[in-house]
């Protein structure tokens, strides 16, 4: 409505009409013409405020937000921006944490939580690529969106294997190759671009099957398939995957069910257009039904993960134990304890203002540039730190920093970043090829 009366003030002033007796106390013309401007601009802030930059999405039930397709919802870019964080505080503990503890040992709570609060990074990083795909494709049509899916789809993967695997190894062996995260995002963008073709139903029945049912192929091991063994590594089992010449891939993040959390992010984005209140309140009700699930289904231990929990020597074991659900693959129960909060959190964040709802969202608004870099600046640290412990430079350093050191550094990392990815934010933000969105 603000913006209505706007617009309508704004053309008042542009073509005053002769018997307006307003008219006569407006500025003179030529003044008027910057007055209007001034409006557009104050305009502009106003709604950047309320909705960064955001693509939009083009299926049944998209409503455009903002105009030109350009309107970003900040609450998206903010809860990413979380997730990132969080991402780099699990390979801060990756390169400098001790070799050899299990992070996922009940009896070590700091440790077990640590990790457990990680665990929102990928499915939610994942969920929120399948919405921003809805989103992209608001104004265009479905061959414009299916097209962009798959070219970036593969180049994901292409960078993953190369420049994203040099980061975490420091070295050009590629006989020794990992389909990690970023794979994982590309290959379901490619499987997405030929759901989207499907009628919405559909998309949600495969969506549902992937997350619900498969768990019930647990049971099937990748060496009782023989020459099919590499096949099921790819879509369920993490495994090796020989690719001749010895050369080796290995399958750490399988297409199944990761396929179904994007479709299920792609199923989203109707929500997201709607009315701001409306909107939060449908993604607390369906985050908190999601949670509760995710309590009572586990409660029961009979059905979504392939560990059970168990009765521990203290409570807080106990309640650790609940919560030890698998990630690779990852279970039904998994994508529940994650997806359910992100969801409540994605309606927290509706109205997020002020200093730190900008510095996530700026992360969060260049979400591959960030990856690229945080694993090359985590990685460079250690090596930096290696080197002035002990005179020795090497690529894989052993360090050992105690939980509250590797805080600290993760805390570090992200204030190295800040600078780096707000600068290439307003790059991107005024580049005007479409290969920017590739980026």
């Amino acid at each position: 409505m603000m913006l209505l009366r706007a617009t309508l003030f704004t053309l008042r002033i542009d073509h005053p009409l002769k018997d307006d007796k307003s008219a006569a106390t407006l500025p003179a013309f030529p003044h008027r013409i910057a007055v209007a401007r001034k409006i557009r601009r104050t305009m502009h802030r106003e709604r950047t405020l309320e909705r960064v930059e955001h693509p939009r999405a083009p299926s049944a039930g998209c409503v455009a937000v903002g105009r030109g397709g350009s309107a970003r919802i900040v609450s998206i870019d903010v809860l990413r921006g979380l997730v990132m964080g969080l991402m780099a505080l699990d390979h801060t503990r990756d390169f400098f944490g001790t070799g050899g503890f299990n992070p996922r040992d009940v009896m070590e709570p700091a440790l077990f939580l640590t990790r457990w609060v990680t665990h929102l990074c990928a499915p939610t990083f994942i969920f929120l690529a399948g919405l921003s795909a809805f989103l992209y494709g608001c104004e265009r049509s479905a061959g414009e969106l299916s097209r962009f899916l798959l070219i970036r789809g593969f180049w994901l993967i292409l960078i993953d294997l190369t420049l994203i695997k040099f980061g975490w190894r420091f070295d050009v062996d590629f006989y020794r190759l990992t389909a990690g995260v970023i794979f994982v995002i590309g290959a379901s963008m490619m499987a997405l671009a030929a759901l989207i073709w499907l009628p919405r139903w559909v998309i949600a029945a495969v969506a549902l099957i992937m997350l619900v049912g498969h768990n019930l192929l647990d049971g099937i091991r990748a060496e009782e398939l023989g020459a099919a063994s590499w096949a099921w590594h790819v879509m369920h089992e993490p495994g090796l995957v020989p690719l001749g010449d010895g050369a080796k891939l290995y399958v750490l993040y399988p297409l199944i069910p990761w396929i179904g959390v994007m479709a299920a992010g792609y199923l989203l984005g109707p929500v997201m257009q709607l009315e701001g209140a409306a909107r939060q309140r449908l993604l607390l009700l369906l985050g908190a039904a999601v949670t509760l699930g995710f309590i009572v289904l586990r409660t029961t231990n009979l059905y979504g993960d392939p560990a059970l929990w168990t009765v521990q020597e203290t409570w807080l074991s106990v309640l650790l134990s609940f919560l030890n659900c698998e990630k690779y693959p990852p279970s039904l129960l998994y994508l529940m304890m994650t997806l359910g909060p992100a969801l409540m959190l994605l309606a927290s964040f509706e109205h997020a203002r002020g200093a730190f709802a900008r510095f996530l969202a700026t992360f969060g608004q260049v979400p591959f540039f960030y990856y690229v870099v945080h694993i090359y600046l985590i990685h460079g640290l250690a090596v930096a730190t290696a080197f002035a412990m002990t005179g020795v430079l090497t690529s894989t350093p052993a360090i050992g920093l105690s939980l509250g050191g590797i805080y600290f550094v993760s805390l570090l990392v992200l204030v190295l970043l800040y600078p780096i990815c707000h600068w290439f934010s307003g790059l991107k933000e005024r580049g005007r090829g479409r290969w920017w969105s590739y980026l």
